[in-house]
C-alpha cells in the first residue's frame, strides 16, 4: 500500500518537473544590442507605462510567472529590499507577469512593493520579449530579466534566474556596465 502511495506522489512531481516548456515558435528571442521592444501596460494602480517613459535611465525589466507564489514573491521582495541601491544606480525596476491589475494590486500591497508591477493580460509584451512559456498547461511569462540601457538597448538578458540571488547579480552587472 505504501508503495502505491509513493508512486502516486511521484507522478505529480514528475509531471511538474517536465511540464515547463518553451514556446519558442510563439515568440522571438531578444538579443543583446537589440532595441528593447516598447510596451504600453497598466501597473497595480491602473497607471499606464511605456518603455519610452524611462528613456534616459537604466531599466531592469523582470518577468515572472505568477503573483504571490514562492519564487515570484522571493524575487519581487528582493528587488524591494534593494530599491535604494537601484535608485542610486539610476535604475527603474519594472516587474511583468500575465496577471491582471487587481492581482498585481493585492500582491503589491501585501508585500509593499515600491515599483510598478505591469499587467500583460494580452501577452503581447511577453511574446515580444520571447518569454512566453507553459507550466502545467497554463500560459505564463517565464522567469527572465533584461537590463535596458538609457538609450533603450538590451544590454543583458538573464535566461536562468535564481530568485534568491538574482537581485545581487543584477546590481553587480549594473555597476559593471556603469563603470
Amino acid at each position: 500500500m505504501i508503495q502505491k502511495i509513493k508512486f502516486f506522489l511521484i507522478i505529480p512531481i514528475f509531471l511538474l518537473a517536465f511540464s515547463f516548456t518553451n514556446q519558442s515558435d510563439a515568440s522571438e528571442e531578444i538579443n543583446i544590442g537589440q532595441v528593447a521592444p516598447n510596451f504600453n501596460l497598466q501597473d497595480q494602480n491602473g497607471k499606464w507605462h511605456t518603455l519610452e517613459d524611462y528613456r534616459g535611465q537604466w531599466v531592469v525589466l523582470f518577468f515572472y510567472p505568477k503573483d504571490d507564489t514562492p519564487g515570484c514573491t522571493t524575487e519581487a521582495c528582493s528587488f524591494r529590499d534593494n530599491i535604494f541601491e537601484f535608485k542610486g544606480l539610476d535604475t527603474q525596476i519594472l516587474g511583468v507577469s500575465l496577471d491582471d491589475v487587481s492581482s498585481h494590486q493585492e500582491f503589491s500591497e501585501k508585500y509593499s512593493l515600491p515599483y510598478p508591477i505591469l499587467a500583460d493580460v494580452t501577452k503581447e509584451c511577453a511574446e515580444e520579449y520571447g518569454v512566453m512559456g507553459t507550466f502545467m498547461m497554463m500560459t505564463i511569462a517565464k522567469r527572465e530579466s533584461f537590463i535596458i540601457d538609457p538609450e533603450g538597448t538590451v544590454v543583458k538578458h538573464y535566461k536562468k534566474v535564481n530568485p534568491d540571488s538574482h537581485t545581487q547579480e543584477v546590481i553587480d552587472e549594473l555597476k559593471s556596465l556603469q563603470s
